[in-house]
Parts: structure tokens; sequence; C-alpha cells
């Protein structure tokens, strides 16, 4: 996953197969292809000036051609 600017993506094909979805307070927009169901991208709910895109959706783009990104084990999201 990666973030940019919402004036920074702009879906070239395939709008038409994309469905939303919003949850709670509807501020973040969730969008999945109606087909296979993979998510795309969403506009963020803690920062909706920004979207949330998933590289592997990239044309010309190879996901696994990117260093590992460190991954937290939760801990640190727990409330005292």
């Amino acid at each position: 996953m990666a973030g940019v600017p919402l004036s920074g993506l702009r879906v070239i094909k395939g709008e038409d197969a994309l469905t939303l979805y919003q949850w709670n307070t509807g501020t973040a927009k969730h969008y999945f292809c109606k087909t296979c169901g993979i998510y795309t991208h969403h506009q963020r709910r803690s920062d909706p000036t920004q979207f949330g895109f998933n590289i592997a959706c990239l044309e010309g783009v190879d996901p696994f051609s990117f260093e590992p990104a460190p991954v937290g084990d939760g801990a640190s999201m727990l409330l005292e």
C-alpha cells in the first residue's frame, strides 16, 4: 500500500468495474473490484485529502520488487 494526495491518483480504465463501500462515519471511501473483489484504493478517514492505494493494481509495477516494509506486532496499538 502507498499513499498519494487526491489529485495524484486517477483511474484510467476499469472505473466501471469498481464498487464503493463505506462504514461507520462514511468519511473513508473503500473501492473494490466488482468482479474479483480485490481492494484497489481508498480515501483515508485519518486524512481525507489522501488516497491509499494497492500498488499491485498498477499496470507495469511488480509489487515483489520492493523491499519488505517493517511490520509491528500490534502491541504499540494497545491501550493501557
